[in-house]
Protein backbone atom coordinates (compact mmCIF):
# COMPACT_ATOMS: atom_id res chain seq x y z
CA UNK A 1 0.00 0.00 0.00
CA UNK A 2 1.15 3.24 -0.90
CA UNK A 3 2.06 6.21 1.74
CA UNK A 4 -0.66 8.57 0.11
CA UNK A 5 -3.42 5.95 0.32
CA UNK A 6 -2.87 4.97 4.08
CA UNK A 7 -2.41 6.65 7.22
CA UNK A 8 1.43 8.12 7.82
CA UNK A 9 2.96 6.78 10.60
CA UNK A 10 5.02 8.98 13.41
CA UNK A 11 7.52 6.99 16.08
CA UNK A 12 9.05 8.11 18.99
CA UNK A 13 10.86 5.25 19.81
CA UNK A 14 12.52 6.48 23.03
CA UNK A 15 12.83 9.67 25.42
CA UNK A 16 13.46 10.56 28.73
CA UNK A 17 10.62 13.64 29.13
CA UNK A 18 8.09 13.17 31.07
CA UNK A 19 6.01 13.39 28.22
CA UNK A 20 5.47 13.69 24.34
CA UNK A 21 2.45 15.81 23.59
CA UNK A 22 4.34 18.44 21.61
CA UNK A 23 5.45 16.11 19.64
CA UNK A 24 1.88 13.97 19.87
CA UNK A 25 0.20 17.15 18.76
CA UNK A 26 2.35 17.86 15.86
CA UNK A 27 1.75 14.26 14.15
CA UNK A 28 -1.66 14.23 14.68
CA UNK A 29 -2.15 18.29 13.26
CA UNK A 30 -1.07 16.89 9.94
CA UNK A 31 -3.09 13.89 9.63
CA UNK A 32 -0.68 11.02 10.79
CA UNK A 33 -0.63 8.11 13.60
CA UNK A 34 1.77 8.96 16.38
CA UNK A 35 2.52 5.90 18.83
CA UNK A 36 5.79 6.09 21.59
CA UNK A 37 7.70 3.52 22.66
CA UNK A 38 10.75 2.92 24.74
CA UNK A 39 12.99 0.63 22.99
CA UNK A 40 15.33 -0.52 24.91
CA UNK A 41 17.17 -2.69 22.46
CA UNK A 42 17.39 -2.81 18.42
CA UNK A 43 15.47 -5.65 18.00
CA UNK A 44 12.92 -3.50 20.02
CA UNK A 45 13.62 -0.71 17.44
CA UNK A 46 13.36 -2.89 14.71
CA UNK A 47 9.35 -3.73 16.08
CA UNK A 48 8.68 -0.18 16.82
CA UNK A 49 9.94 1.38 13.40
CA UNK A 50 8.37 -0.89 10.99
CA UNK A 51 6.23 1.03 8.04
CA UNK A 52 7.19 4.17 10.13
CA UNK A 53 7.46 7.31 7.70
CA UNK A 54 8.86 9.24 10.06
CA UNK A 55 11.18 7.86 13.48
CA UNK A 56 12.14 10.04 16.21
CA UNK A 57 15.21 8.51 17.68
CA UNK A 58 16.88 9.37 20.86
CA UNK A 59 19.25 6.98 22.63
CA UNK A 60 18.16 3.74 21.39
CA UNK A 61 20.09 2.01 18.42
CA UNK A 62 18.74 2.55 14.59
CA UNK A 63 20.10 -0.69 12.87
CA UNK A 64 20.02 -1.38 9.52
CA UNK A 65 17.42 -3.82 9.77
CA UNK A 66 15.13 -1.33 11.61
CA UNK A 67 16.02 0.90 8.51
CA UNK A 68 14.88 -1.84 6.10
CA UNK A 69 11.30 -1.96 7.49
CA UNK A 70 10.32 1.91 7.50
CA UNK A 71 8.35 3.72 4.40
CA UNK A 72 9.73 4.52 1.29
CA UNK A 73 10.85 7.83 1.79
CA UNK A 74 10.85 7.88 5.48
CA UNK A 75 12.77 10.46 7.62
CA UNK A 76 14.82 9.40 10.97
CA UNK A 77 15.46 12.58 13.25
CA UNK A 78 17.55 12.16 16.11
CA UNK A 79 16.51 13.96 19.33
CA UNK A 80 19.86 15.73 19.55
CA UNK A 81 23.34 16.71 18.77
CA UNK A 82 25.19 13.67 17.98
CA UNK A 83 23.82 11.05 15.55
CA UNK A 84 26.24 7.66 16.53
CA UNK A 85 23.13 5.50 17.03
CA UNK A 86 21.72 5.78 13.70
CA UNK A 87 23.11 3.62 11.01
CA UNK A 88 23.94 6.31 8.85
CA UNK A 89 25.45 4.05 5.72
CA UNK A 90 22.52 2.34 5.41
CA UNK A 91 19.92 5.27 6.27
CA UNK A 92 21.42 6.95 2.88
CA UNK A 93 21.80 3.37 1.20
CA UNK A 94 17.51 3.23 1.14
CA UNK A 95 17.22 6.69 0.64
CA UNK A 96 16.32 7.55 3.53
CA UNK A 97 16.85 11.53 5.26
CA UNK A 98 18.31 11.84 8.42
CA UNK A 99 17.95 15.26 10.07
CA UNK A 100 19.05 16.14 14.08
CA UNK A 101 18.90 19.04 16.66
CA UNK A 102 22.39 20.53 17.22
CA UNK A 103 20.90 24.03 18.79
CA UNK A 104 18.80 23.23 21.27
CA UNK A 105 21.61 22.81 24.75
CA UNK A 106 24.89 24.46 23.32
CA UNK A 107 25.10 27.02 26.04
CA UNK A 108 23.90 24.29 28.61
CA UNK A 109 27.15 21.81 27.61
CA UNK A 110 29.48 24.42 27.35
CA UNK A 111 28.21 25.82 30.57
CA UNK A 112 28.83 22.16 32.38
CA UNK A 113 32.31 21.96 30.40
CA UNK A 114 33.59 24.81 31.95
CA UNK A 115 32.30 23.78 35.57
CA UNK A 116 34.23 20.43 35.17
CA UNK A 117 37.15 22.03 33.80
CA UNK A 118 37.50 24.03 36.86
CA UNK A 119 36.39 21.79 39.82
CA UNK A 120 39.02 19.66 38.18
CA UNK A 121 41.75 22.32 37.84
CA UNK A 122 40.92 23.39 41.90
CA UNK A 123 40.69 19.90 43.19
CA UNK A 124 37.13 20.19 44.86
CA UNK A 125 35.96 16.87 44.09
CA UNK A 126 39.66 15.28 46.16
CA UNK A 127 39.20 18.38 48.79
CA UNK A 128 35.76 17.93 49.41
CA UNK A 129 36.02 13.98 50.09
CA UNK A 130 39.06 15.48 52.70
CA UNK A 131 36.86 17.47 54.92
CA UNK A 132 34.17 14.46 54.63
CA UNK A 133 36.96 12.28 56.06
CA UNK A 134 37.69 14.20 58.79
CA UNK A 135 41.31 15.97 57.64
CA UNK A 136 42.05 19.19 56.83
CA UNK A 137 44.79 19.85 55.01
CA UNK A 138 44.52 22.51 51.59
CA UNK A 139 48.19 21.63 50.29
CA UNK A 140 49.02 18.15 50.83
CA UNK A 141 45.27 17.20 49.22
CA UNK A 142 45.34 19.70 46.20
CA UNK A 143 48.90 19.77 45.06
CA UNK A 144 49.85 20.95 42.59
CA UNK A 145 47.65 23.79 41.15
CA UNK A 146 48.91 26.24 38.95
CA UNK A 147 47.01 29.89 38.74
CA UNK A 148 44.78 30.15 35.63
CA UNK A 149 46.86 32.38 33.99
CA UNK A 150 50.00 29.57 33.85
CA UNK A 151 47.51 26.79 32.23
CA UNK A 152 46.62 26.07 29.37
CA UNK A 153 43.60 24.86 27.96
CA UNK A 154 43.27 22.49 24.79
CA UNK A 155 40.48 21.78 22.49
CA UNK A 156 40.29 19.40 20.49
CA UNK A 157 37.84 20.09 17.92
CA UNK A 158 36.40 24.08 17.99
CA UNK A 159 33.04 24.27 16.58
CA UNK A 160 29.94 25.74 18.32
CA UNK A 161 30.25 24.10 22.00
CA UNK A 162 33.57 24.39 22.19
CA UNK A 163 33.53 27.86 21.15
CA UNK A 164 31.14 28.71 23.35
CA UNK A 165 33.46 27.23 26.34
CA UNK A 166 36.70 29.06 24.87
CA UNK A 167 34.78 32.19 24.94
CA UNK A 168 33.24 31.16 29.09
CA UNK A 169 36.95 30.52 30.28
CA UNK A 170 38.67 33.70 28.47
CA UNK A 171 37.91 35.82 31.61
CA UNK A 172 39.70 33.65 34.11
CA UNK A 173 43.06 34.71 32.52
CA UNK A 174 43.70 30.74 30.76
CA UNK A 175 46.06 30.45 27.43
CA UNK A 176 44.33 28.57 25.11
CA UNK A 177 45.43 25.78 21.96
CA UNK A 178 42.83 24.61 19.31
CA UNK A 179 43.81 21.26 17.39
CA UNK A 180 41.23 21.18 14.43
CA UNK A 181 41.63 20.47 10.82
CA UNK A 182 38.72 23.31 10.20
CA UNK A 183 40.30 26.52 12.33
CA UNK A 184 43.53 28.22 10.59
CA UNK A 185 46.24 29.60 11.85
CA UNK A 186 44.45 33.04 11.65
CA UNK A 187 41.11 32.08 12.72
CA UNK A 188 42.77 30.42 15.89
CA UNK A 189 44.33 33.99 16.16
CA UNK A 190 41.28 35.97 16.16
CA UNK A 191 39.59 33.36 18.86
CA UNK A 192 42.72 34.72 21.28
CA UNK A 193 44.09 30.49 20.55
CA UNK A 194 46.81 29.17 18.97
CA UNK A 195 46.58 26.29 16.30
CA UNK A 196 48.89 23.28 16.90
CA UNK A 197 48.69 19.57 15.92
CA UNK A 198 46.74 17.31 17.44
CA UNK A 199 50.55 15.19 19.22
CA UNK A 200 51.61 18.96 20.05
CA UNK A 201 47.53 19.20 21.96
CA UNK A 202 48.41 16.20 23.61
CA UNK A 203 51.49 17.58 24.77
CA UNK A 204 51.80 21.00 26.18
CA UNK A 205 47.76 21.75 27.40
CA UNK A 206 47.15 21.42 31.40
CA UNK A 207 43.77 20.87 30.22
CA UNK A 208 42.09 19.05 26.83
CA UNK A 209 38.71 19.21 26.62
CA UNK A 210 37.20 17.23 23.81
CA UNK A 211 34.75 18.64 21.22
CA UNK A 212 35.44 16.53 18.26
CA UNK A 213 32.82 14.13 16.53
CA UNK A 214 33.00 10.80 16.99
CA UNK A 215 34.82 9.39 13.66
CA UNK A 216 36.78 6.37 12.63
CA UNK A 217 39.79 8.94 12.85
CA UNK A 218 38.64 10.09 16.41
CA UNK A 219 37.46 6.89 17.98
CA UNK A 220 39.77 6.30 20.94
CA UNK A 221 41.85 9.50 20.13
CA UNK A 222 42.51 9.89 23.90
CA UNK A 223 44.58 6.22 23.93
CA UNK A 224 47.32 4.80 25.82
CA UNK A 225 49.66 6.57 23.77
CA UNK A 226 48.34 9.57 23.74
CA UNK A 227 47.83 9.56 27.30
CA UNK A 228 51.57 9.00 27.94
CA UNK A 229 52.44 11.81 25.73
CA UNK A 230 50.35 14.07 28.15
CA UNK A 231 51.73 16.20 31.00
CA UNK A 232 51.55 14.28 34.54
CA UNK A 233 49.37 17.20 36.10
CA UNK A 234 47.18 17.77 33.01
CA UNK A 235 43.28 16.88 32.87
CA UNK A 236 40.96 15.42 30.12
CA UNK A 237 37.23 16.55 29.90
CA UNK A 238 35.06 15.17 27.93
CA UNK A 239 31.18 16.23 27.24
CA UNK A 240 31.36 15.53 23.50
CA UNK A 241 31.38 11.76 22.50
CA UNK A 242 32.30 8.82 24.83
CA UNK A 243 33.94 6.40 21.58
CA UNK A 244 36.56 9.27 22.07
CA UNK A 245 38.07 7.93 24.89
CA UNK A 246 39.36 4.49 25.56
CA UNK A 247 38.27 4.18 29.32
CA UNK A 248 40.63 1.36 29.93
CA UNK A 249 43.70 3.38 29.30
CA UNK A 250 42.23 6.44 30.96
CA UNK A 251 41.28 4.54 33.68
CA UNK A 252 45.12 2.78 33.86
CA UNK A 253 46.65 6.45 33.88
CA UNK A 254 44.64 7.58 36.53
CA UNK A 255 45.72 4.76 38.54
CA UNK A 256 49.40 5.16 37.69
CA UNK A 257 48.86 8.75 38.54
CA UNK A 258 50.42 9.88 34.68
CA UNK A 259 47.10 12.58 34.98
CA UNK A 260 46.08 14.44 37.22
CA UNK A 261 42.36 13.89 36.52
CA UNK A 262 39.70 13.78 34.57
CA UNK A 263 36.05 14.73 34.00
CA UNK A 264 33.55 12.58 31.89
CA UNK A 265 30.02 13.12 30.75
CA UNK A 266 29.72 10.67 27.85
CA UNK A 267 30.55 7.00 27.68
CA UNK A 268 30.87 4.50 25.13
CA UNK A 269 28.12 2.37 27.07
CA UNK A 270 25.48 4.52 28.36
CA UNK A 271 24.55 3.73 31.45
CA UNK A 272 28.17 3.19 33.10
CA UNK A 273 28.48 -0.51 33.27
CA UNK A 274 28.57 -1.49 37.08
CA UNK A 275 32.05 -3.41 36.10
CA UNK A 276 33.33 -0.45 34.53
CA UNK A 277 37.10 0.44 35.80
CA UNK A 278 36.39 4.15 35.65
CA UNK A 279 33.86 3.78 38.58
CA UNK A 280 37.07 2.96 40.84
CA UNK A 281 39.77 5.56 39.08
CA UNK A 282 41.33 8.09 41.82
CA UNK A 283 40.53 11.96 40.52
CA UNK A 284 37.54 11.51 38.32
CA UNK A 285 34.45 13.36 38.14
CA UNK A 286 31.59 11.17 36.54
CA UNK A 287 28.45 12.65 35.32
CA UNK A 288 25.21 10.82 33.99
CA UNK A 289 25.63 12.32 30.27
CA UNK A 290 23.89 15.30 31.83
CA UNK A 291 25.52 18.37 30.40
CA UNK A 292 22.63 18.81 28.10
CA UNK A 293 19.73 19.51 30.73
CA UNK A 294 18.01 22.30 31.93
CA UNK A 295 14.37 22.56 31.67
CA UNK A 296 14.46 25.25 29.26
CA UNK A 297 16.69 22.73 26.96
CA UNK A 298 14.20 20.27 27.01
CA UNK A 299 11.36 22.52 26.03
CA UNK A 300 13.42 23.21 23.41
CA UNK A 301 14.23 20.24 21.93
CA UNK A 302 11.07 18.90 22.18
CA UNK A 303 9.47 22.06 19.86
CA UNK A 304 12.27 21.70 17.42
CA UNK A 305 11.52 17.67 17.43
CA UNK A 306 7.69 18.33 16.83
CA UNK A 307 8.44 21.49 14.58
CA UNK A 308 10.61 18.85 12.35
CA UNK A 309 7.81 16.28 12.17
CA UNK A 310 5.40 19.02 10.72
CA UNK A 311 7.95 20.08 7.88
CA UNK A 312 8.41 16.39 6.92
CA UNK A 313 4.99 15.41 6.91
CA UNK A 314 3.97 18.44 4.83
CA UNK A 315 6.82 17.50 2.22
CA UNK A 316 10.15 19.20 3.31
CA UNK A 317 12.74 17.78 5.18
CA UNK A 318 14.11 18.28 8.14
CA UNK A 319 15.62 21.62 9.53
CA UNK A 320 19.20 20.53 9.83
CA UNK A 321 19.76 17.38 7.78
CA UNK A 322 23.06 15.45 8.43
CA UNK A 323 25.97 15.95 6.15
CA UNK A 324 25.11 13.67 3.48
CA UNK A 325 21.48 12.96 3.71
CA UNK A 326 18.73 13.03 0.96
CA UNK A 327 17.08 16.14 0.36
CA UNK A 328 13.08 15.82 0.72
Amino acid sequence: MSISCRQRRVVVTDYNFPDVAVERAAAEQHGAQFIAFQCKSAEDVTQAVKDADVAVVQFAPLTAPAIAGMAQGATVIRYGIGYDNIDLHAAFDCGLAVGYIPDYCTAEVADHTVSMVLAALRKLPQLDASVRAGDWKAVAVAKPIKPFDQTTVGFLGLGRIGSLVLTRLQPFGFRFLVADPQIDKARAAQLGATSVERDALFRHADVISLHAPATAETTHVVNAQTLRTMKPDAIIVNTARGRLVDEAALAQALAAGNISGAALDVFETEALPADSPLRGAPNLILTPHAAWYSEHAIMRLQELAAADIARILTGQGPRCPVPGSPGP
